[in-house]
């Protein structure tokens, strides 16, 4: 080989070892940086989670929020389920029609 094809070949070495070295780098921090992202994310659940529960107990102490809590537990809740339990009721007669049907 000729002095000028070594010295491209020895220049390509170089830079491509260089690059190589960047990149194993470069993937460690971002490696790094998702842990400490999802460290973070477990964060923010814990701080939603604990905001909730003092909303929960600020709704509580307030005598509308204790009122309107006992209201939709006690009337509203039930009259729901009812409408679902005779829509699954209405929908399954319609199964059992359509199938002595055929």
């Amino acid at each position: 080989m000729n002095i000028a094809e070594w010295i491209i070949v020895a220049i390509l070495s170089v830079t491509l070892i260089i690059f190589l070295i960047l990149g194993i780098i470069l993937i460690v921090k971002l490696i790094e940086l998702t842990k400490d992202a999802q460290k973070i994310v477990v964060k923010g659940q814990d701080i939603a989670d604990n905001a909730n529960g003092i909303v929960s107990n600020v709704k509580g102490m307030t005598s509308i929020g204790g009122v309107v809590e006992m209201f939709v537990d006690k009337y509203v809740s039930p009259k729901l389920k009812e409408k679902k339990a005779k829509k699954n009721e209405k929908k399954k007669e319609k199964k059992d029609g359509k199938k002595d049907q055929k």
